[in-house]
């Protein structure tokens, strides 16, 4: 280093406000079932589902799978519109896939 010259500190991660850590917070509570992390997961790979075929693949009853689809559809992470009679759900937030990658590699991964 030069004499006189100051150092230069990379730039640091950005902090997050306890606001946004809080939504954050909400979508990982939310993504934390099963069921819900298999919905993203259909989606992913069909690019969008009627609720018929996302019962049919769960294995639940319909009543349960609007429930979490309607969670779900609040903050975001699906989106849906009617086609006809049924009613049609894609992926609304691309980045719960993230996490979702995530658990696929920890899974193929050997310790």
């Amino acid at each position: 280093m030069f004499r006189g010259m100051k150092a230069k500190n990379p730039p640091g991660p950005k902090t997050l406000s306890i606001a946004d850590l809080a939504r954050m917070a909400k979508v990982l509570k939310l993504l934390a079932h099963p069921y819900r992390l298999k919905i993203i997961d259909i989606l992913e790979s069909g690019g969008s589902a009627p609720v018929h075929r996302l019962v049919e693949e769960l294995d639940l009853p319909q009543a349960v799978v609007s429930n979490h689809l309607k969670k779900m559809l609040r903050i975001g992470l699906v989106a849906c519109r009617r086609r006809g009679k049924e009613v049609w759900y894609s992926l609304g937030d691309r980045r719960s896939l993230t996490i979702l990658n995530c658990m696929r590699a920890k899974k193929g991964a050997s310790r």
